[in-house]
C-alpha cells in the first residue's frame, strides 16, 4: 500500500533525540502519557541531547530535511515536524490551503521513512508526542452511514458506491506510520505499551466502522499486529471485538467492519494453544454462532466460516454445538444463505468426528431432507454435494439405519418429480450409493414408504368422503 505514495527519505543513522509536536495546542486529548525522559528508544548514545517540546507552531512551513540536519539537532527536528502534522485541513475544498497540505504530506512522507530506515532511533519523549500526532489524526467522528444520511433502507453494499474518505492522502502516510513503529524491530514494547495504551487500542477498535475499505484494511494489519507484539493487549482486543460482535447481532445489525475484524480472529483462533480455554468456547457459542442470524452474514460469511471451521478443527468436540447452532439459525425463505450455510455445514462435517455426528445427526438430516427437495435448484444441489465427501459418506455409511429413513422419501421425491435434471441425476447417484450400502435397509424403507403413501390416500379419501357428507347434509 505504502508503495502508492511513498517518494523516498533521508536515510542517514540519527544519533540524537528530538521531541514532538504539542498536538494539545489542537484541542485533542492524546491516547497516552507522554513524558519526556533522557533515553531513547533504541540503545543509549553518549553526548545525547534532551529533546524538548518546541512551542506550538502557529502555521504551516517547510522545515530542513531531517537527513541534512546536524545530529545533535535531528530529535527536536523531529519533533517540530510533527508539528506540523498535528494540523488540520478542510479536504472537501481540493484548493484550500493546497501549499500547507503538500508540506504536511512531505514532512509525513519523510516520517515514515525515518522510522522505517532502522537508522533513526526515536526517543520515548518523541514516541510520546509520535503518538498523540498519530490519534490527532486518525481518531475523528466517522461521518454517518450513507443510508442513515440518506434515509434509505440499508441496500445490499455490492450494490453501494465506495466511500472515499476526502482526508485519505494524509491518513493513509499516517497509518503507515504507525504500522512501520509498529513492526520496527528497534521497537521496544515495555516503553511503547506506555503510550500504544488501552485507550488508543479502543479507539483504534472503533475506526473499524468507517465505510472505506482502505482504512478498514490499515486497521486490520496494525491491530493484527498490535495484537503479536503486544501481549498486554490481547485480552482487551478480544473482548472488545466480542462487544461489537453483541452490538451488532443484538442492536445495530450494522458495521462496516465486521468482515475486518473476523480476518484478525481467524489468526487468533489459530493460535490458540489446547486445550482451549472455556472463555474461548463462550465467545464460539455467544458472539461467532450468532453472527449467522443477521441479513448482512453473506458479506462476511467466508471469514466466519473459517473463524468457525478452525474452531472444530482446534476441537472437535465442538462439532455437536457449531451444527446445532447452525441449525438454529438457518434461513427460512433466504435460498443464498441456504447455500451458503450448507457450504459451512459441509466443511464442518469434514472436521466432525463420529460421536459428535451420532448426537446430531437426526435433526441434521431432518433439514437437509428439506434442502434435498428444495424447488431453488441450488439449495438442492448444494445438499446433494455432501455425498462427494468420503469422510461424510462414511459417516453416513456407519449410521444409515437412522439417516437413510430420514432422508428416503425426499429422495424418492426427487427422482419421481424434480424439475431439475441436474439434481434428478445427483439424486439417483445418491440412492444408488444406499443401494450399494445396503440393499435390505432401501427395500425396507422402499416398502415403509408405500404404506405411508397408502394410509395417506386413505386418510385423503375418508376426509373427501367427510366432506361429501357434510356438503349432502347442507343441501337438505
Amino acid at each position: 500500500m505504502f508503495k502508492n505514495f511513498k517518494k523516498g527519505g533521508q536515510r542517514k543513522p540519527s544519533k540524537s533525540s528530538d521531541s514532538s509536536a504539542d498536538a494539545s495546542s489542537k484541542g485533542i486529548g492524546a491516547p497516552g502519557p507522554g513524558p519526556t525522559s533522557k533515553s531513547g528508544v533504541g540503545a543509549p548514545v553518549q553526548n545525547t541531547v534532551e529533546p524538548v517540546v518546541p512551542p506550538p507552531m502557529t502555521h504551516v512551513e517547510p522545515l530542513p530535511l531531517l537527513g541534512k540536519s546536524p545530529a545533535a539537532e535531528r530529535q527536536n527536528l523531529f519533533m517540530r515536524k510533527l508539528q506540523i502534522c498535528c494540523f488540520q485541513f478542510d479536504f472537501t475544498d481540493t484548493l484550500k490551503s493546497a501549499r500547507e497540505k503538500e508540506i504536511k504530506r512531505q514532512t509525513l512522507l519523510e516520517l515514515v521513512d525515518f522510522i522505517q530506515s532502522g537508522t533513526g532511533k526515536v526517543a520515548e519523549a518523541c514516541l510520546g508526542e509520535m503518538i498523540k500526532m498519530v490519534g490527532v489524526n486518525i481518531f475523528r467522528c466517522l461521518p454517518p452511514a450513507s443510508h442513515e444520511s440518506s434515509g434509505t433502507e440499508v441496500v445490499d453494499p455490492d450494490e453501494e458506491e465506495n466511500y472515499s474518505e476526502p482526508s485519505w492522502q494524509h491518513l493513509q502516510i499516517v497509518y503507515e506510520l504507525l504500522l512501520r513503529y509498529v513492526v520496527s524491530s528497534d521497537t521496544d514494547t515495555k516503553v511503547a505499551k506506555r503510550y500504544i495504551d488501552h485507550t488508543f487500542v479502543l479507539k483504534l477498535l472503533d475506526l473499524f466502522d468507517t465505510e472505506d475499505f482502505r482504512e478498514r484494511e490499515y486497521l486490520k494489519t496494525v491491530l493484527h499486529r498490535i495484537y503479536g507484539k503486544f501481549m498486554v493487549h490481547r485480552p482487551l482486543i478480544r473482548k472488545s471485538i466480542s462487544n461489537i460482535f453483541y452490538r451488532f447481532i443484538y442492536e445495530t445489525e450494522r458495521h462496516s467492519g465486521v468482515g475486518e475484524l473476523l480476518e484478525i480472529l481467524g489468526s487468533i483462533i489459530n493460535g490458540f494453544s489446547m486445550p482451549m480455554r472455556e472463555e474461548h468456547k463462550l465467545f464460539l457459542m455467544r458472539a461467532l454462532i450468532p453472527l449467522h442470524k443477521t441479513k448482512q452474514v453473506g458479506n462476511y460469511h467466508q471469514q466466519l466460516s473459517y473463524c468457525i471451521v478452525q474452531f472444530v478443527d482446534k476441537d472437535y468436540k465442538l462439532a455437536d454445538m457449531v451444527i446445532r447452532g447452525l441449525l438454529k439459525y438457518w434461513p427460512l425463505v433466504n435460498c443464498q444463505k441456504e447455500v451458503l450455510f450448507l457450504g459451512e455445514l459441509e466443511e464442518v462435517l469434514e472436521e466432525t468426528q463420529s460421536a459428535e455426528f451420532q448426537r446430531c445427526m437426526v435433526p441434521l438430516f431432518r433439514k437437509i431432507a428439506r434442502c434435498l427437495n428444495s424447488p431453488h435448484f441450488q439449495v438442492a444441489e448444494r445438499a446433494l454435494f455432501f455425498w462427494n465427501s468420503e469422510h461424510i459418506v462414511s459417516l453416513i455409511a456407519e449410521n444409515r439405519q437412522v439417516i437413510l429413513p430420514i432422508i428416503f422419501e425426499a429422495l424418492e421425491k426427487n427422482i419421481q418429480s424434480h424439475w431439475n435434471t441436474e439434481v434428478h441425476g445427483l439424486t439417483v447417484n445418491v440412492r444408488k450409493m444406499f443401494s450399494e450400502m445396503d440393499a435390505e435397509l432401501v427395500d425396507e424403507c422402499q416398502k415403509q414408504l408405500a404404506e405411508k403413501q397408502a394410509k395417506a390416500r386413505e386418510v385423503a379419501e375418508q376426509r373427501e368422503m367427510t366432506w361429501k357428507k357434510l356438503e349432502d347434509a347442507a343441501r337438505k
